[in-house]
């Protein structure tokens, strides 16, 4: 089919202001705009015919197997609730192709990891189904390709290759539901974590939101995750000591009080200007909120009780190092700098952790 032409002898309207992809996947309401009857578009699915029905209301404009990225955006058109009237795009800019926007549907699971860039997931092509989110209230059925899974709440997508995809701890939670190998659990998991594509304690959050820290299995592997989380950002911490300048801390350090109680662990200290540096790597564990709560209290008392006896204390997340390192080098440099205007601190004992 020549792409700058109707879709058919009947057709009103061109197809040259629709993306390449769009022109050879569409709707039966997209082919009714261009003119093209269900009776015809039926015609034309004959099973010797050009066309191809892919999924129930989705059509395929060629004879041939379809690609990954046909694949994706039929399963999208199948699972998107219409927001205008169908075929009636916006009109694009000066040589830009409409591209559709898919409401209320994006691209979940596995083929979304594989589409931002994990190299542990299979490739889109040997996936049997795709996932696609959609909102629990919409009136769909998993068919073919097209594997739907309900939410309460759809988050903001990501567009990769002008796609919508889900945010890569959503996409995970979708693909760990499905999976009951340990071993393929724990690869996703700590890829996510080593390639930088998310911090382990909004993983572990979706994966609570879904109800998988329960399985055994999953559970394993957030141990795992957590220790890998832990271990990325006392090194980005190294980093940030090194590359801002800031002095030489002691690290992993316990302090206590001369002949008295244990006042807790630190990431990194500053005797002489007595600024304590702590890693907020909480997450909930087990499905249980209380231990978020109770972790978050030890951190408090901990905190107060530094304070009371005039230690700065700073309070660094792993995603802050990640995203801002630089700002939280500032941070650091400003509560050393201020130590020489604050009364000195109750002189506490430092010892290996």
């Amino acid at each position: 089919m020549n792409h700058d032409t109707p879709l058919s002898p009947v057709a009103p309207r061109p197809v040259r202001h629709l993306s390449d992809v769009h022109r050879r996947v569409m709707t039966a309401a997209q082919l009714r705009s261009h003119g093209v009857s269900a009776a015809t578009a039926v015609e034309q699915c004959r099973p010797d015919g050009p066309w191809q029905q892919i999924l129930p209301g989705v059509h395929l404009l060629h004879p041939g197997p379809p690609t990954t990225e046909e694949r994706l955006h039929a399963v999208l058109l199948y699972a998107a609730r219409e927001v205008s009237a169908p075929g009636v795009p916006v009109q694009p800019g000066a040589g830009a192709p409409h591209r559709p926007v898919y409401a209320e549907a994006m691209i979940t699971g596995l083929a979304a990891l594989t589409l931002h860039g994990f190299t542990s997931t299979p490739p889109l092509l040997s996936l049997e189904r795709i996932d696609v989110l959609v909102p629990r209230m919409r009136r769909l059925r998993s068919t073919g390709c097209a594997h739907v899974v309900r939410t309460p709440s759809l988050p903001e997508p990501d567009q990769v290759t002008g796609v919508p995809v889900a945010p890569v701890p959503r996409a995970l939670a979708d693909a760990v539901t499905q999976l009951a190998d340990a071993g393929a659990v724990r690869c996703l998991l700590t890829e996510a974590v080593r390639g930088g594509y998310c911090e382990p304690a909004s993983v572990v959050r979706e994966l609570n939101n879904a109800k998988l820290l329960g399985r055994p299995h999953v559970v394993d592997a957030v141990d795992a995750l957590l220790a890998e989380g832990r271990a990325i950002a006392e090194r980005r911490l190294y980093t940030m000591v090194r590359r801002y300048g800031l002095p030489d801390p002691v690290w992993n350090v316990d302090l206590r009080l001369p002949d008295g109680p244990h006042l807790g662990g630190l990431d990194a200290y500053w005797p002489e200007q007595a600024v304590a540096l702590e890693l907020d790597t909480r997450a909930p564990r087990h499905g249980r909120r209380q231990d978020d709560d109770t972790t978050w209290s030890e951190y408090a008392r901990k905190r107060e009780h530094l304070e009371r006896l005039g230690i700065t204390v700073v309070h660094v997340t792993p995603r802050k190092l990640r995203d801002s390192m630089e700002q939280q080098a500032t941070v650091v440099r400003t509560a050393l700098a201020a130590s020489g205007d604050r009364d000195p601190a109750a002189h506490v004992v430092v010892l290996p952790r």
